[in-house]
């Protein structure tokens, strides 16, 4: 799909505006050799849209006997995305996908009323060392949705829209923007992009969401006569028009955002609920740990071990 030069307005750029409602630096962790920096939920906001956990994993560098060793573990009232930029990822569920997630694509996991996955990086066959790296988004699920069956989707990275012109290409992994729409199918009106900028080309936020907000991959932007370097996200005032340029290097964004959900989310490890009621339920499920009958099952093929309940 070529780019539409309709979809370049003349935003107001420079002192014109001051659109920025939220600036967000990650907090990183090292989790031995690799780094997980942390955008969403931050402490003057949990959400943006519906996406309510926004990591970044690496970038790294995996031997071939060391990497991602994610046991299984349970979600509830969320969908997840992992997407890579370098590097694959092993994914299996409790409803016996076995699938690998590759740079560009989109495994899409709705939790609903409960899922367990793995993720790791257990290819016997890779000899040489492995780059790694990638953004790995929850997206709460609407109240009426939140008890739904668990389902798994898999997206090609040839079958997202994809909009390339004027310096720019971008991947629409998600939801509706700019006059395309992603063929995965979600439970809220939602956005989330991964763009490429070549130096000084400008982007547009989508005028039709009403929260919106931009994470800083690589490289540099300038938002109303501020620059914003990697590793900080930038959420913006609902209904202002605004344009992104990259800087003298380029820059690479994941541009995400969409509808708010009504009210907010209570989080406890890997669960996401509107009341806590539904998250002692989850706990007390996984807790109990039955495994034939219960709420949550084991991934077939990845059923030997488990992350227990945590004790807080």
């Amino acid at each position: 799909m070529s780019w539409n030069p309709a979809l370049d307005p003349q935003c107001p750029t420079g002192d014109a505006v001051d659109s920025i409602d939220t600036l967000i630096i990650p907090r990183a962790r090292d989790l031995g050799g690799f780094e997980v920096r942390r955008a969403l939920p931050a402490p003057k906001r949990q959400m943006v849209g519906p996406f309510i956990f926004f990591d970044q994993m690496g970038p790294a560098e995996f031997l071939p006997t060391r990497g991602l060793d994610v046991r299984p573990h349970p979600h509830i009232g969320l969908a997840t995305i992992s997407y890579l930029y370098r590097g694959r990822m092993h994914h299996r569920d409790s409803l016996g996908t076995d699938k690998w997630i590759e740079p560009g694509a989109v495994n899409w996991m709705v939790a609903g009323h409960g899922i367990t996955h793995s993720e790791r990086t257990d290819d016997d066959t890779q000899t040489d060392p492995m780059p790694f790296f990638g953004i790995q988004t929850w997206v709460a699920l609407p109240k009426d949705h939140e008890d739904s069956a668990p389902e798994f989707i898999h997206a090609p990275k040839d079958a997202l829209p994809e909009m390339d012109g004027e310096g720019k290409q971008v991947r629409l992994i998600l939801g509706n923007a700019w006059g395309a729409r992603s063929p995965v199918p979600t439970a809220s009106e939602m956005f989330y992009a991964d763009a490429v900028l070549q130096p000084g080309a400008a982007i547009p936020l989508p005028e039709e969401h009403e929260d919106r907000g931009v994470y800083v991959v690589e490289g540099a932007v300038e938002v109303a006569g501020t620059i914003y370097e990697s590793g900080q996200m930038m959420v913006f005032r609902p209904g202002d028009r605004v344009s992104l340029r990259a800087g003298a290097q380029g820059a690479r964004l994941m541009m995400l955002g969409g509808a708010t959900l009504e009210g907010d989310r209570f989080i406890w490890w890997n669960f996401v609920a509107s009341s806590r009621e539904r998250i002692d339920e989850a706990k007390e499920a996984w807790r109990r740990g039955d495994w034939e009958t219960g709420r949550f099952q084991l991934p077939p093929g990845d059923n030997s071990e488990f992350i227990p309940l945590p004790d807080r």
